[in-house]
């Protein structure tokens, strides 16, 4: 990866798994996720930035993420090319089980925009983990998306909304990532 800024675009698991997963897709807290992935990837792209395709593999696991099942791979509509990075994890995180740390720094990236989904998992986590390797970590919330949590015996339902409010006021106000939306991002309405 080249590139002559100092920021990257991550777009975590924005993968055909997730689709294949029907009543949490259905379910999804953000139906214009993929819209503002979208837009933050034509922005990236026009000003610059490099980015950077990270999926989620679970080898062996006969599920819509083991890579048998032909699903890790990104979502045919965002059309990531192939001059563009890609790292499949195996790991919550983007960083503990691949060369992305030493991908963004050799080509001189100091701050990551995160975008994707599972916002309170694989987004929030690269986040933190992010912020603990020196980067600057912006947070585009509404270019995230998750599923709410059903009610499991004491534990009361959580909604994907509430979950999204958690995760921005949690990394807002720990110091992890500063929060945005995809319009402030890019500087124009997001879908």
């Amino acid at each position: 990866m080249t590139t002559s800024s100092d920021t990257a675009l991550l777009v975590i698991d924005a993968q055909e798994s997730f689709r294949q997963r029907s009543a949490d897709w259905a379910a999804t807290a953000n139906p214009a996720v993929l819209d503002n992935i979208a837009l933050l990837v034509a922005h990236a792209r026009d000003v610059g930035d490099p980015v950077v395709w990270i999926t989620h593999s679970e080898p062996g696991s006969r599920g819509v993420f083991d890579p048998e099942s032909g699903f890790v791979r990104v979502i045919d509509e965002l059309d990531p090319r192939q001059t563009e990075a890609a790292v499949t994890k195996t790991t919550i995180n983007a960083f503990t089980s691949t060369d992305l740390d030493e991908r963004l720094r050799e080509a001189g990236v100091r701050r990551v925009v995160i975008c994707g989904i599972r916002t309170e998992q694989c987004c929030e986590t690269t986040a933190r983990v992010a912020a603990d390797l020196g980067y600057t970590v912006e947070f585009v919330t509404d270019a995230t998306t998750t599923s709410g949590i059903p009610a499991e015996g004491a534990l009361a339902a959580v909604s994907g909304a509430d979950i999204m409010r958690r995760t921005e006021s949690i990394l807002s106000a720990r110091g992890f990532a500063t929060i945005t939306q995809t319009g402030r991002r890019v500087g124009a309405p997001a879908a």
